[in-house]
């Protein structure tokens, strides 16, 4: 029986081959390429860059970039429109939980300039609330092509502690695809999630009156 060092060498000697000669693939293109092939291949590389600045410009002049607050319902309705991606906060002020989203949200919107990051006073808005069945504050809305597509409810989904990080919360929206999420879905980020603390499906829930619960005890 082959000794199990032995076996782990040979893999390691196979892998390394294996890259060896797809790096010595990739030199042998490089180099059978004449003047005109780096030019082309520079050209769509440039063409490419400027497209994304583009791009940028177009989202930084519809207000993505930062966190901004918005006053009323119908420019909830208008800032929804003109952009793809949109994170939208139902706070409330006497919650504190607000404020520890409002610090998450804040460095996100500079990272995530793909997705418009906004809020909205959920008591300055009973029509909205009620059509997009806000109950619990706070409460993010995750839209998609002016459709709601999910909601993270309270910190439900975030460890059920309020020293969830923000990869944590990034990692939330990345799941929801309202932003370019570059990590693994498949698992939140690790050191996040206190002992105990349990990640659940957020659950719809529908308006039975005019008040909102809060899931912070502060409040």
């Amino acid at each position: 029986m082959a000794n199990p060092a032995e076996i782990i060498n040979k893999v390691i000697e196979q892998t390394a081959k294996a890259v060896e000669e797809q790096v010595d693939a990739q030199l042998s293109k490089l180099n059978e390429m004449d003047d005109d092939d780096l030019e082309r291949l520079k050209e769509r590389r440039l063409e490419a860059l400027k497209k994304a600045q583009k791009q940028k410009q177009e989202w930084l002049s519809k207000g993505h970039g930062e966190y901004r607050e918005i006053a009323s319902e119908r420019d909830f309705f208008g800032e929804v429109k003109e952009s793809k991606n949109v994170v939208c906060h139902f706070y409330r002020n006497s919650t504190f939980s607000c404020k520890i989203l409002d610090k998450h949200l804040a460095i996100l919107a500079k990272k995530h300039v793909e997705t418009k990051f906004i809020k909205l006073n959920a008591e300055k808005a009973p029509f909205l609330s009620e059509r997009l069945r806000i109950k619990v504050i706070p409460t993010l809305a995750l839209l998609l092509d002016g459709k709601t597509k999910d909601y993270v409810v309270g910190f439900t989904d975030l460890g059920n502690t309020d020293e969830f990080s923000t990869e944590m919360l990034e990692w939330r929206l990345g799941c929801a695809d309202v932003i370019n999420y570059s990590g693994n879905l498949m698992e939140p980020p690790t050191g996040t999630q206190k002992p105990g603390s349990k990640f659940t499906k957020v659950e719809k829930k529908s308006i039975r009156g005019r008040g909102y619960d809060s899931d912070s005890e502060d409040d």
